[in-house]
């Protein structure tokens, strides 16, 4: 075999070994980045979706502040309990003298909105995950 062929066909397997390699990487950095969105977005969808035994009710919203809204709580499930004030995050959606269906984190006076509002504004950081892995990928 000529010296010119042999040296052809290494440098060949090395770029296929580079193009794995690209990929391979590629691939484990968009892994990382929806696994990321997902636990961004778990911490308040698993009060939204899996609401069987927490409290469900309604809050008005009497006042904003710049990163929180709060109101009376309402409760609408059995075993909720009434409370005067409760904090919800403020968010586009949330405006003072509205009345949101929400669920309460267990232990603590935040309340998460419900419904499909609720479970669209919970998986926000994994579409902004998506995202950002499609526009990663494509390059």
């Amino acid at each position: 075999m000529p010296a010119h062929a042999a040296s052809a066909s290494s440098s060949q397997a090395s770029a296929v070994v580079l193009r794995f390699g690209r990929f391979a990487v590629m691939g484990a950095v968009a892994v990382l980045i929806l696994i990321a969105g997902v636990w961004a977005s778990w911490g308040t969808a698993q009060h939204v979706m899996l609401t069987k035994g927490r409290e469900r009710g309604t809050v008005e919203v009497t006042r904003c502040g710049a990163d929180t809204c709060s109101g009376r709580f309402t409760p609408l499930s059995e075993g909720s309990q009434p409370r005067s004030r409760v904090v919800l995050e403020k968010s586009v959606a949330v405006e003072k003298g509205r009345t949101y269906t929400v669920v309460m984190k267990p232990g603590s006076d935040d309340a998460v909105r419900s419904g499909p509002a609720g479970v669209l504004y919970a998986w926000v950081p994994l579409g902004g995950a998506l995202l950002l892995t499609a526009a990663f990928v494509v390059v």
